[in-house]
């Protein structure tokens, strides 16, 4: 055995045995929060149940306790098979903590019971019912844990297996969620809070981008403007949470887009744009797009509404565009595309892309829009440039703006805007645009002679 394998085989083995013992300890953590609160739940009764009227349809299948009891196996197999290696293992640990820790969290705050009586249950499946019942009691509901977990394992899973075998996954996995239905375990409430902690979990432990949790920590000062903004969104899901709990029923969904609307406001307060979680392709992440999901309808509602009568992008000059940001295809396969939207996914097709995210209603780093200007020109001497945001007519404005200035098309801030206006009417610039447009030109007194244009 060579060297390199001797190294490989011994990384691999303490990779394993690394998942092995964080197996031992995330399900001592297991057992014994969930028992603890099991047992704090019923020295509370009587416990309400939340339970609709449509819910008595629901049939007990005892055949779907075998995929319900099959989660089991796929969380070991998880720990001990998928990660690659120890930063993909950490995560992996890190999500199934967070999924314990916050559905913890909400059966101590809201204890709830089932309210569904399972019949007596013989055979090979009713055995399986009475040792399921020898550890779990009708509490810890809402939201499911079975469900969130199944969230973290199915992309995690997903992301391992190859595409021929996903949609067995699939198929597994989504016969995981409806048994917790038909086993008469959970009412259909538990089910989308559940995968709403789930994807809470991903969200807080990205793949690709910098963990929310590690930029809350670096406490970094945003302009007191995404403050105010914060504070609004804030309080609009406050609004809508307390909406929802003080009509129930069907209402309850109005907790999806608090949440969403929560979230943006702790970006604005505090992650800045990397909380939308968009990545290098123009993509958000699976969790973000879950998360945001409410907010997401809402923004391309708004700019589609706003933009209705002037949809097609404008020509500035010399193949630089001005629009939105357009939905599921570019209008040329031959057009780039410079985005500085945070929160809405871009298109495919484009011939090369970037992602300056910069959040709605806020103005652009004198920083972003310098590199936002040095992009477009790049790519603008290979071909026609699509630069946008939701509208088109603020964030993308100011960033073409500034490509007039550093490429010398126009000599000072008023000549630049001026320029945008034309080319886009329904452009936007106001005082706080024109302060980091003239902050980036008190930077090129002479960077415009050297500016290849």
């Amino acid at each position: 055995m060579s060297a390199n394998s001797d190294n490989r085989y011994h990384a691999c083995f303490a990779l394993r045995v690394r998942g092995a013992l964080s197996l031992l300890v995330l399900g001592l953590i297991f057992f014994a929060s969930y028992t603890a609160c099991n047992h704090l739940s019923a020295a509370r009764e009587p416990l309400p149940s939340m339970m609709f009227a449509w819910e008595s349809a629901i049939p007990l299948l005892p055949w779907t306790i075998v995929p319900y009891c099959s989660i089991d196996l796929m969380y070991a197999l998880a720990l001990l098979w998928l990660p690659r290696d120890g930063g993909e293992l950490s995560r992996l640990v890190k999500r199934l903590l967070s999924v314990q820790l916050l559905c913890v969290i909400g059966f101590l705050a809201y204890p709830l019971r089932c309210g569904l009586v399972r019949p007596e249950l013989d055979g090979v499946f009713g055995s399986l019912f009475d040792i399921l019942m020898g550890f779990d009691l009708p509490y810890n509901q809402a939201p499911s844990l079975h469900i969130a977990l199944l969230v973290v394992l199915w992309h995690a899973y997903a992301a391992h297996l190859d595409r021929r075998w996903r949609w067995l996954l699939h198929g597994w996995c989504g016969l995981i969620g409806v048994s917790v239905l038909t086993t008469w375990q959970h009412h259909f409430i538990d089910v989308p809070s559940g995968a709403l902690v789930g994807a809470l979990s991903l969200w807080l432990w990205p793949s690709q981008a910098r963990s929310p949790l590690a930029l809350l920590a670096s406490r970094r000062s945003l302009p007191s403007a995404n403050h105010q903004l914060a504070w609004r969104y804030a309080l609009a899901a406050a609004a809508l949470c307390g909406l929802a709990l003080a009509i129930g029923g069907a209402a309850l969904w109005l907790a999806w887009p608090a949440l969403s609307l929560l979230l943006v406001a702790l970006n604005y307060a505090w992650l800045g744009p990397s909380g939308f979680q968009k990545d290098a392709t123009g993509r958000l992440s699976l969790a973000a797009t879950l998360l945001y999901a409410p907010y997401t309808l809402a923004a391309w509602l708004n700019a589609r509404v706003w933009t209705r009568r002037r949809p097609q992008p404008d020509v500035v000059t010399d193949g630089v565009y001005l629009g939105r940001l357009p939905w599921h295809t570019m209008p040329s396969p031959t057009m780039a595309l410079v985005d500085l939207c945070a929160e809405l996914p871009a298109p495919s097709g484009a011939r090369d892309y970037t992602s300056l995210g910069v959040m709605d209603l806020t103005v652009a780093s004198p920083q972003t829009l310098r590199l936002a200007a040095e992009t477009i020109e790049r790519y603008r001497q290979e071909g026609p440039v699509l630069v946008c945001c939701a509208l088109g007519v603020s964030r993308s404005t100011s960033a073409v703006a500034a490509w007039l200035l550093l490429t010398g098309r126009a000599g000072d801030v008023e000549e630049a805007i001026t320029q945008v206006r034309r080319a886009r009417p329904i452009s936007v610039l106001k005082a706080h645009h024109r302060q980091a447009l003239g902050a980036l030109a008190g930077e090129l007194p002479s960077a415009n002679a050297d500016t290849p244009t």
